[in-house]
């Protein structure tokens, strides 16, 4: 199968799942800049969510781009990353309209948690589909902002029931780590 159809799907899914993360925040009751306070933990977690999502496809845009065809564990693991992509619109609108409470909180970092896993294998499918020369291997090394990644997801979660906030915190600063442009695979596909 060419890799132009996977990226197509995975494009149309992850345009969808922005949108219903969009279409979820209600409008504001009232034209007052008071009637934007019960919606904004709403708005902000849209916020986060989307950097996320935005990520992920930035990401998976790059690391698609290594390959020359598709196999089919790739296939499956391109399907499961996508399940936990899917899941971002409830896992924002249930801690965005309980207003950060700690279960909430705790089932976001784990769909978090659970995206960064999928990446990870759907990275090790193409790495083992594309033999010991693989350039995504020789582009992404040892992955420490992969695995970095997970173990600051599993400590926020931990950390919820503590304190959601502190949580957040972490969320956001995964999401930090990952906004900065990652090149290595830009530098390896131009040598």
């Amino acid at each position: 199968m060419p890799k132009g159809r996977l990226e197509a799907f995975s494009d149309g899914v992850i345009a969808i799942i922005i949108t219903v993360m969009v279409l979820e925040m209600r409008v504001p009751q009232g034209g007052s800049v008071q009637a934007l306070r019960p919606v904004l933990p709403v708005f902000l977690t849209y916020i986060l969510s989307f950097v996320y999502v935005g990520i992920y496809w930035n990401n998976h845009h790059h690391m698609l781009h290594t390959c020359s065809g598709v196999t089919g564990l790739m296939l499956w693991a391109n399907l499961h990353l996508l399940f936990w992509l899917s899941l971002f619109p409830f896992a924002t609108g249930w801690m965005g309209e309980n207003h950060f409470e700690a279960v909430p909180t705790a089932v976001y970092g784990f769909v978090l948690l659970m995206a960064g896993i999928a990446y990870l294998m759907l990275q090790r499918a193409i790495i083992r589909a594309q033999g010991p020369d693989s350039l995504l291997k020789k582009a992404v090394g040892r992955d420490w902002k992969g695995k970095v990644s997970l173990v600051l997801y599993l400590a926020a979660i931990g950390v919820t029931l503590l304190s959601p906030r502190a949580a957040e915190a972490v969320f956001v600063a995964v999401a930090l780590l990952w906004l900065i442009p990652d090149r290595r695979i830009e530098r390896r596909l131009a040598e």
